[in-house]
């Protein structure tokens, strides 16, 4: 008999989102996708897809905020460390081109793109070197 209760056993439902190895929730995201009505009818990979997706983006975004945080001398993460991280990345850069809250104002003056003179320093590293 006790054979009986092994194939009786009831299998514990196990969620898309542990089934793909994900901690975003792949339920929720096919549910935003059907509310929000992006197209008639979405394929079952559709979801699972996006979910990957959005996970890689957020790990990727916050272990370079990290790292800006740790250069910085910081042990939280704030809105201007992910600001930094995403800048400093020419690909997230180019993706994120959105301003992000209490972010703060990012210079964009680099020595390369300054006007040169004659003997190729620019006209604002002489007058620095005058002083």
């Amino acid at each position: 008999m006790p054979d009986c209760s092994k194939r009786n056993q009831i299998r514990k439902a196990k969620s898309r989102s542990k089934q793909a190895g994900l901690q975003f929730s792949v339920s929720r995201v096919h549910r935003l996708l059907k509310i929000r009505r992006y197209s008639e009818h979405t394929g079952a990979g559709a979801p699972v897809y996006l979910a990957a997706v959005m996970q890689y983006l957020t790990a990727e975004i916050l272990e370079l905020a990290g790292n800006t945080a740790h250069k910085n001398k910081k042990n939280r993460i704030s809105p201007r460390h992910l600001q930094q991280a995403i800048h400093n990345d020419e690909e997230l850069n180019k993706f994120f081109t959105v301003a992000i809250a209490q972010g703060g104002a990012l210079r964009n003056a680099y020595a390369p793109h300054w006007p040169q003179n004659d003997e190729g320093l620019s006209e604002r590293m002489q007058s620095l070197q005058l002083e």
